[in-house]
């Protein structure tokens, strides 16, 4: 194979094209708002037609709070919960991910999550179980960890969008935070993520946590200095690491990826042609996407050629 795996973090664009396609710029004809499918069809016309992938998978959140995670931070992901249970997701957007999902697999897009896991894990399961050259595609921050030169694994970080992707080595990462990318997930752990409901070192911010991940390599290094007389610890910041013991114990747990799920079999060879024409050109017809299903139809003619 010459072109990569794309890996793509489906959740990722679907919430970034819902808030970033205005609902009344898209909708089907019975007025209901397609905005997050057509934004995400149009994202992935733009990654195949940028990076001219072999292969193509969508990883979805099939638990996107898992209870193993919840039990060793309580807080995790708490401020997205709804009133009643579950993610709180716009009602909008609930009924296009399933719509999206029909649109891919007309597509023969594939698309899976694994039960009791994020997308995340998926993703980290494909980026060291699959062919190089592997490309992930995403807006979350934690998944700079899955970067990876000798492995041939990078990361398509979306933050500022596709359009305006930043394509990730070690190098890149290191420049961007000052700490290697397997140095990555200790130093997430330590700097703390308000989006994931993750605390963090009180008082330890981003360039003291780079700082230390620098000097120690490690999480494990830097408790075993803690924990050392010897050591020559600024007063203050022995403090707020004692302080914060119980939490470095799990927070790496929770922050580290998986990558040794059992992943469902399926060919990711991307597809030249839609697998099911028909169907496809029925729901473009009924959900007023032919425009984008029409430039995704090109962009995968064009890669084949």
């Amino acid at each position: 194979m010459t072109g990569p795996l794309l890996a793509i973090d489906a959740p990722s664009l679907y919430f970034r094209a819902f808030h970033g396609v205005p609902a009344k710029a898209a909708m089907a004809p019975n007025g209901t708002p397609v905005n997050a499918v057509r934004g995400f069809l149009d994202m992935v016309t733009t990654l195949v037609k940028g990076r001219r992938p072999d292969r193509l998978v969508c990883a979805l959140d099939y638990d996107w709070r898992p209870a193993w995670r919840v039990a060793l931070i309580g807080t995790y992901k708490t401020h997205r919960v709804a009133p009643a249970g579950g993610e709180e997701v716009p009602d909008e957007l609930v009924p296009q991910v399933d719509l999206l999902l029909e649109v891919l697999d007309a597509f023969g897009i594939v698309a899976y999550g694994v039960d009791g896991n994020e997308a995340d894990d998926v993703l980290g399961t494909l980026a060291a179980t699959q062919a190089a050259p592997v490309e992930v595609v995403s807006g979350d921050r934690d998944l700079f960890q899955l970067v990876d030169d000798a492995r041939g694994v990078r990361l398509l970080y979306v933050g500022r969008g596709v359009a305006k992707l930043e394509d990730c080595d070690e190098a890149a990462v290191l420049a961007k935070y000052g700490v290697p990318a397997g140095g990555y997930a200790d130093f997430a752990a330590l700097r703390g993520d308000p989006s994931d409901g993750l605390p963090g070192v009180a008082g330890v911010g981003e360039k003291t946590a780079a700082r230390l991940i620098e000097r120690y390599g490690s999480l494990d290094a830097i408790v075993a200095a803690v924990g050392d007389p010897a050591s020559d610890f600024a007063p203050g910041l022995r403090t707020k690491l004692e302080a914060a013991s119980d939490y470095l114990a799990v927070a790496p747990k929770v922050v580290r990826v998986a990558t040794d799920l059992k992943l469902p079999e399926h060919d990711l060879t991307l597809p030249r042609v839609p697998r099911d024409p028909e169907r496809l050109f029925d729901l473009a017809e009924q959900w007023n996407l032919a425009s984008p299903c029409r430039r995704l139809v090109d962009a995968l003619a064009e890669n084949a050629a």
